[in-house]
């Protein structure tokens, strides 16, 4: 699969802050991922997020789409999060179900786990689940698979069960342990939608504005070798 230079689509993830929410905006992302998720070290209220949400649309600069993070909440939390906040889309990232993603009230992202074991000749049901929600028109992300951790685990799999899927024609965003140091490698090899990363622009557990620049670079520049 081809991929477009400016097609290709980076969310940072896990933001606190404005100040990160605009670099990141500033710096091109696509997507900058709110958590709403219980007992997440990233989890920000709602009056929080919905500062950084003002802000960012208020900033006069470029306005990315804005994405909460839940894992099996009640839907009315989530909608009415989504409501109060203005987010664009909703990610979900336990075990919702289509019909649930459907009554959501806005787009939907749905993070399907990757089992560590899962392989491009046995991807232990990954495909059959991203097919599940993309063939009703929900986006996905492929995340590896921690138990007992629901959003994002800065945990890698393997790519070829991503770059199978890529090369099947399922759009998706690619997760888990992306960094500036791998994320060309990770585009080349598996020709993705788009990326998402939280942990890898971070130093110390806080977003670091220089990694995050460095990865969108990195990311755009991968993408045009790949296209």
């Amino acid at each position: 699969m081809n991929i477009d230079p400016q097609d290709i689509r980076v969310k940072i993830c896990g933001i606190r802050a404005l100040d990160d929410a605009l670099v990141a905006a500033e710096s091109g992302a696509d997507l900058i991922g709110l958590v709403f998720v219980p007992e997440r070290r990233r989890r920000i209220t709602p009056k929080e997020a919905k500062v950084i949400v003002d802000g960012v649309r208020n900033s006069g600069g470029p306005v990315p789409r804005i994405v909460g993070l839940f894992a099996d909440q009640p839907i009315e939390e989530v909608g009415g999060i989504v409501k109060f906040c203005g987010l664009d889309l909703a990610q979900l990232c336990g075990q919702e179900t289509v019909e649930y993603a459907g009554q959501v009230g806005c787009d939907v992202i749905k993070v399907v786990h990757v089992a560590e074991s899962a392989t491009s000749a046995d991807d232990a049901g990954t495909g059959a689940r991203v097919k599940e929600f993309s063939g009703v028109g929900h986006l996905v992300t492929l995340d590896r698979y921690v138990e007992g951790i629901q959003g994002g685990t800065g945990k890698g799999f393997d790519w070829d069960v991503a770059a199978s899927l890529s090369q099947a024609g399922h759009p998706f965003l690619l997760a888990g342990g992306l960094t500036p140091e791998n994320v060309s490698e990770a585009i080349m090899t598996v020709r993705p939608w788009g990326v998402d990363v939280s942990s890898g622009v971070e130093t110390d557990g806080n977003k670091d504005h220089q990694k995050i620049r460095d990865f969108m670079q990195i990311a755009r520049a991968a993408a045009a070798r790949a296209a």
